[in-house]
């Protein structure tokens, strides 16, 4: 026979409550009070939920029996918003039109990973609304997510994210009574991805060129390593992109435009579409390739080239096989740390080490502004180095001759030899 169910005795400020669930859905049932509160649903399938609004109904069961005054509407307004509403309501808010501020599919994906994530840890605090999310709860999450690993730079992404989330419902209406979440958060700066050196790129595509079961890969790194597009790019990079005639590659952004026949939009990170010069190693790879369907670039099987796959092949064919030639210092970054996007950093390298323009790279890489690029341009700053090296820091006490310079109290007090190789020391 089935375990007959536990009533629970909840007691709030005017009425004793029996809590229980029929289904999956709780109830309330007030009817032994001396004055019969009677029996609701609380409309939840969430304990923790249906005791956050049993407090509620015991007020407004107080207010209908006389035996409270009813609570201004101020009061009134300040209803708990449960965390799984309060998340749809975020969520049909990011996913308007992107002409009236909505945001990428991508971005709306990573917003459903963050609430994944949030929810649960906020319920395991006892906390089911939006109305109790404080900035102690935010601290504590952050605190959760250093434990189990993640960067700072996802902590301080998500935390802003939640931060965003509360002012919205707020200026929404969807909370009253309340105020933003105060707290200040540090940004600190990220570790980039890792940049190759051109002899690990070159040591991969001799490997690569090896195995005929390599050439869609090879093809791919040869790419992004001419390139520096971003593997998702890539993956969509379509045949009516290439100009061949005038080696031109043609990245538009199409999330104004209605999709047609079945075709995704494509939807550029930086929103703006870009136009630059194929090199002519990438255009020697581009006239090897079998156009077989719209897209340039395939997986291992031929189909769809999938970023995920390509992940997983470079670093096992590539990446772990070459970690012996290339070893990586412990506690150190290094070519084991190599991934898809490290291409996209080793292409901005090259062009910085070789004079290209960094407005130019930055057209190229579709940036408006850019630490990463920055970064690569002040590294290989030679004018600045040259000028660096010009200084003299010690008072002349270096003993620097590599580059010719000379101790510069050497010279003054070192007559140079005479014409005839005689010592002017001896002249009387």
């Amino acid at each position: 026979m089935p375990k007959p169910s536990k009533n629970e005795i909840i007691r709030c400020r005017h009425f004793a409550w029996k809590l229980f669930r029929r289904g999956k859905t709780w109830y309330a049932d007030g009817r032994s009070n001396s004055i019969n509160a009677s029996r609701h649903s609380l409309d939840t399938e969430n304990k923790l939920q249906a005791i956050d609004l049993l407090h509620e109904l015991d007020r407004v069961r107080a207010e209908d029996l006389g035996l409270t005054p009813r609570a201004s509407k101020v009061e009134n307004l300040n209803k708990p918003l449960p965390l799984e509403e309060g998340r749809k309501l975020y969520e049909k808010h990011v996913s308007r039109p992107r002409v009236v501020g909505g945001v990428r599919t991508s971005t709306q994906k990573k917003y459903r990973s963050v609430f994944d994530k949030f929810l649960p840890f906020a319920e395991s605090r006892g906390v089911t609304s939006w109305n109790l999310v404080t900035a102690q709860l935010l601290i504590d999450y952050a605190s959760h997510l250093q434990g189990k690993g993640y960067a700072h730079k996802t902590q301080n992404n998500e935390l802003t994210m939640l931060k965003q989330v509360i002012k919205q419902l707020i200026g929404d209406g969807h909370l009253k009574n309340m105020e933003p979440v105060k707290l200040k958060l540090r940004r600190a700066e990220s570790q980039p991805a890792y940049c190759y050196r051109p002899d690990e790129v070159a040591e991969m595509i001799r490997v690569a060129r090896k195995s005929p079961a390599l050439k869609w890969l090879l093809d791919a790194v040869i790419a992004l390593a001419c390139t520096g597009l971003r593997i998702s790019e890539l993956a969509g990079l379509r045949w009516r992109d290439i100009d061949s005639e005038h080696a031109i590659l043609s990245l538009t952004d199409e999330t104004a435009r209605p999709e047609s026949d079945g075709r995704q939009r494509r939807e550029l990170k930086s929103g703006r579409s870009r136009h630059f010069p194929i090199h002519p190693d990438l255009l020697a790879v581009l006239k090897g390739i079998e156009q077989v369907d719209q897209y340039v670039f395939h997986g291992p099987r031929g189909g769809r080239l999938k970023p995920d796959t390509v992940r997983r092949i470079l670093i096992r064919e590539l990446i772990e096989p070459l970690g012996g030639t290339f070893p990586t210092p412990d506690g150190e970054q290094g070519f084991k740390h190599g991934r898809l996007h490290s291409f996209r950093h080793y292409f901005c390298s090259t062009c910085a080490n070789n004079g290209v323009p960094e407005r130019m790279v930055m057209d190229w890489l579709g940036h408006a502004d850019s630490e990463m690029i920055r970064h690569y341009y002040h590294l290989h700053d030679e004018e600045a180095r040259r000028r660096m090296n010009g200084l003299d820091f010690l008072g002349g006490v270096s003993g620097r001759s590599a580059d010719g310079a000379e101790n510069k109290h050497d010279k003054e007090d070192v007559e140079p030899p005479s014409p005839d190789g005689s010592d002017d020391g001896d002249k009387p």
